[in-house]
């Protein structure tokens, strides 16, 4: 039997996990299991991105002289793809990381605000918060991308 003096014991009980309706008995994943696996994924996400930047950058020769070399059966472009690729996974991974803990994250922002230490936010709020915070990432990164994009120059 769970112990109910402690939230964080109780399977799926947790405030920074998604909201849930009724509990179907117990589960074998607690919102701290599923926090640790994200958590194992990203670390080992980010050491492969490390591992493929430094391929990319100090493996192969730079630029145009990089054509024709392969590591592993996989040229450039290729292990190019696989960071891509790889930067991707962890971007959403920390999104999703993210998304579980967005009430702690509005608690806390708003108790520091607030000058209130328990500044609790209702999740309509959150839900405002989290989508304006979303558009502007998105047009933070896809301005200067556009931009670059209109205004990259061919060789001469």
């Amino acid at each position: 039997m769970p112990d109910t003096t402690n939230p964080r014991s109780t399977p799926m009980a947790d405030d920074d996990g998604p909201p849930q309706s009724k509990p179907r008995g117990r589960s074998l994943w607690t919102w701290n299991d599923i926090n640790l696996v994200l958590d194992v994924v990203l670390m080992l996400l980010f050491a492969a991105e490390c591992f493929a930047a430094v391929i990319v950058r100090h493996v192969f020769p730079p630029g145009p002289g990089a054509a024709g070399w392969k590591l592993w059966g996989l040229d450039y472009d290729a292990w190019g793809g696989i960071q891509f690729g790889l930067l991707a996974a962890l971007a959403g991974g920390i999104l999703l990381h993210l998304m579980f803990h967005w009430s702690w994250v509005c608690t806390m922002v708003a108790g520091r605000w607030s000058g209130r230490p328990k500044g609790r936010v209702d999740q309509g709020m959150q839900t405002i918060y989290g989508v304006i915070l979303l558009i502007v990432l998105l047009f933070s990164v896809g301005i200067p991308v556009a931009v670059a994009v209109l205004t990259v120059q061919p060789p001469a």
